[in-house]
This record gives C-alpha cells, structure tokens and sequence, in this order.
C-alpha cells in the first residue's frame, strides 16, 4: 500500500475522528428531516467535509440538498454514498428500551440513516488522509444524498448524470448483523391515481353524481384479485392519500390513491404497472369518472458486484466487527425483551437463510451480532427496495451492513429510532466506516480492482443503464397526477460503466 502500514493506517482516520462523528450522528438524529426536506443535515455533512478540505457541489440532480463533495486527484475515482433522511412518525427517546416519542407524531431515524451519511463520511475522510499519506493518485468522492425512504434520489441523481467519470461506488446501511450484502433487492414504481367525478348531494340525488371515492376502491379490489396472477416475487401496495373529503353526505368528487409496483427487474415492474394501469381505468369506466395517472418515482433493482463483494468480506474480516461493550450488551437485552416471540423467530429465520444455520443459533442466545458472518454466494431476492440499486446499475457498487443495535431489531420501528442514538449505533457505524476506508485503500493501492469490477458489471448489463424514471418527471412532485404516462415514456442513459 504504497509504503503505508497497512490497515492500520487505512482506518486510523476513522479512529481519530470518532467522537467527533458520533457528534454529528448524534445531531443529525435529533433533526431527524424526511425526504428532500434535509437541508440541515445536508449542511452539516458538507460543512464537515469542507472544513477538511472537500470541494462541494451542491443542487445534485435538481435536489436542492443532494450534493458532492470531492477531494483528490486522477484515477480510480470512488463514491462513498451517504444517506441522512429520516421517517414520518418514528419520534423515539434515544437509547431508551421503552416506547417513548420525543415529539407526538413526529419524524425519527428508524432505519438509521444518521449514523449512514456519518459512517460514510468518516470513512471518505479516512480515504483522504491514505491518499495524502501514501502519495497515491485517486478521488473520493462523497455523494450526500437525500430522499431514499421517499423520493428515489438516488435515480434522479442518477438520470442526471451525477455518477459520470465515478469507477465504482461503496456504501454501507444500519442493521442487527454484520454482512456484506450480495443479494438483489426489488425494482419499485411509484404512481399516483387520482379520479374525478361530480359532486353531488349523496340523499337528495345521489344519481347525479359520479362518486371519484367509488373509483379508488374499486380499482383496490381490482389489484387485490391482480395480486394473484402476478410473479410470486412481486408485491404491490397501496395507501389512499385523498379520501375526497369526511362528509359521508357528499359524493366525493375527487379521490386519490398512492401505488407501489415491485419486481425483482424493471421490465416486470412497468408490465404489473400497465396491467395496474387498466385496473384504473376500469374502475373510471365502471364509476363515469376521469383518471390521471403519474408515475412520481422509481428504483432499480439493486445489482451486486462479486470483485467487490469478495473485497468488501476481506475489509469487513480485519476491521469490521463492531466493539460492543458490556453496557452494550445489557441495553440490547432490554430491547430484545420489546420484541414478540413471532418478530424473533421471523429474525432467526432469515438469518439462517442468509447467514447460515450456525451463525443464526449463536444469534439466538446473544443479544448483538458480534462477528462477520460469511460471504452469501448464493442467488437471493430481498422483498425491500434501494435507489442504490440504480447507481449498482450504473457503476459497480458494494454494500455492507453493520449491526447498530440488538439481533432482531426490525427497520423502521421505534427500536431502532432509539438504538440509531446509542452507544450501540456507534460501535457499528465506526465499525462501518472502518470497513470502507480500508476497501477504499485497496482500490487506491490496486486500481485493478476497479478495472475488474467494472468487466463484470459490463457482462452483466452490457453497458446500459434504463433509468425507470420518465424524464418529465422532476424530484419532490408527490401527488400531482395529470397525463397518464406513455409505454414509451421512460428515460434512457447508456454508460459506458464508470469512468470510462
């Protein structure tokens, strides 16, 4: 490594910094911003990053708090993605083992993206202090980026062309083991149908009327009957996001619904999308309303590169196993005592499935995930979705997870608000940003790698990545529906796979 001491030196940024980033985690949590609605969280990363020595830009991908920040010079160029939004009505006391919001009803980090965007801070200034060190060309690069739970910014970011001249990209997120993730997620369409009938009087003449709440339930029991003759894989959901209004003595005249369609491939999404979209309209014909249709958001499926999967198992073997402490270990207890016996077994099981059988018994008895558990090298699907799934597509990308609270904490739940503000999320989110560094400095010391990644992306996509986001369809416009989208209205970018 270019006459450096190996990992030591590699990660020794990380260590210098922690209390430090456990601040900024710590700050970011209490803001707790949702979607692209981020500022001060985005702030406050890159005004870390510039007082090291970045040069940010910021308004990435037409998203006012989506930025990059750079620092070095020449090839190989690596993305470090960072995410810092949080989730509607996940408010939880910090560290606390007992349901309590800070605020009713109001936002959390339940899926831990405060201690993401720091963890991958921390280790893109780790990454610098190599490369200054060792005298190596190279570029870090860290993306901020805003909007994962909500808003796909990533793909807009993406469709924008942010990612060019990047050889390939690394990133981590928050969990209850420690892995490196080599399993394909599910491509994801968001839309929003929106129905307009007439209003009228719903006693006195109710045959006036055209009933736009009629059309919104109709075309639910027309998905719920679809849900059955899709691939098993895909999922569909729905939240009605305008009911047309409480008076049960009105026709309602406008009503809207809120739609997923996931698949593990794009292509499957956009055939269950159409098929969704005749559902709508059915339900128009069948009501005498109008339907609009906008499609607002989309994700890739999630494409996971071997030569960094292999990379990232080595890295997470020498540096990244958490150093919990006893105290650690008795708060993860009492959390472990908040989960139902169901939500355990349902985590044990697909431990084994994904980590093994003998890892998942010893995460049966001990309330942390404590060591790496070995590389999946099998053909998995998870059910959930990730914009970085477009940037996988793009450039080839590797992924980690770090156990930042008890074995059996389920995402997006007030547990792991509470956890995300803990000791416990520290010790994984150091533990993290040890691992990237550390594979930072390998691609910087054997640029090789990055050439070897990028090969089998292009075998894998042929160089072309389809964005599933139209182009006339702009971040943050959750809701507007009007022209119901065209077959062939779908944004198409060719790459040439990372920096070539």
């Amino acid at each position: 490594m270019g006459g450096m001491n190996g990992e030591a030196d590699a990660t020794a940024g990380v260590d210098a910094r922690l209390e430090g980033l456990c601040s900024l985690s710590d700050a970011i949590w209490r803001y707790a911003e949702t979607g692209f609605d981020v500022d001060r969280s985005a702030a406050a990363l890159r005004g870390t990053l510039e007082a090291e020595g970045f040069e940010a830009r910021t308004g990435i991908g037409g998203i006012d708090a989506a930025f990059m920040a750079s620092w070095g010079k020449g090839a190989p160029v690596i993305a470090l993605l960072g995410e810092y939004d949080a989730l509607p009505g996940m408010s939880q006391a910090a560290a606390s083992p007992q349901k309590a919001e800070v605020v009713e009803g109001g936002n959390g980090h339940g899926c831990g993206h405060n201690l993401l965007g720091v963890g991958s801070l921390g280790a893109a200034l780790a990454a610098k202090d190599f490369l200054v060190a060792s005298g190596l060309p190279g570029t870090v690069r860290y993306y901020g980026c805003p909007g994962e739970e909500r808003g796909a910014g990533k793909t807009f970011m993406a469709r924008a062309g942010a990612f060019d001249g990047v050889d390939l990209a690394l990133t981590w997120h928050p969990g209850d083991v420690n892995s490196v993730l080599q399993a394909r997620t599910l491509a994801n369409l968001s839309a929003y149908f929106r129905f307009t009938g007439k209003a009228a009087h719903a006693a006195n003449a109710p045959h006036l009327g055209r009933s736009a709440l009629d059309a919104v339930e109709l075309m639910n029991v027309g998905a719920n009957y679809l849900r059955e003759h899709v691939i098993p894989e895909a999922r569909i959901h729905y939240a009605i996001t305008n009911p047309g209004g409480r008076a049960p003595n009105v026709v309602q005249d406008v009503a809207e619904s809120h739609y997923f369609c996931r698949a593990p491939r794009v292509p499957q999404a956009r055939e269950i999308f159409a098929r969704l979209c005749d559902v709508a309209r059915g339900a128009a014909l069948m009501t005498g309303t109008a339907c609009a249709i906008r499609l607002s958001e989309g994700l890739s499926d999630y494409l996971p590169n071997g030569i960094l999967g292999e990379l990232l198992q080595r890295c997470m073997e020498r540096k990244g196993t958490p150093a919990f402490s006893d105290e650690d270990r008795g708060l993860a207890r009492r959390f472990r005592e908040t989960f139902s016996p169901a939500e355990l077994a349902s985590a044990l099981s697909q431990a084994r499935h994904s980590q093994g059988a003998e890892l998942a018994d010893r995460l049966a008895g001990s309330p942390l995930a404590e060591g790496a558990s070995p590389l999946f090298r099998g053909d998995a699907l998870l059910p959930g979705s990730t914009d970085v799934g477009d940037v996988s597509q793009l450039v080839p990308t590797g992924q980690v997870i770090c156990a930042c609270a008890a074995f059996g904490t389920a995402p997006h739940t007030w547990q792991f608000t509470a956890q995300a503000a803990s000791s416990i999320g520290h010790a994984g989110m150091a533990a993290a940003a040890r691992v990237l560094a550390l594979a930072c400095a390998e691609i910087f010391a054997d640029p090789g790698i990055a050439e070897r990644a990028r090969e089998e992306l292009r075998a894998k996509t042929g160089g072309v990545y389809e964005c599933p986001i139209p182009d006339d369809i702009q971040p943050g416009g959750d809701g507007e529906a009007a022209a119901e989208p065209r077959s062939d209205q779908v944004s198409r970018v060719r790459s040439g796979i990372g920096g070539q």
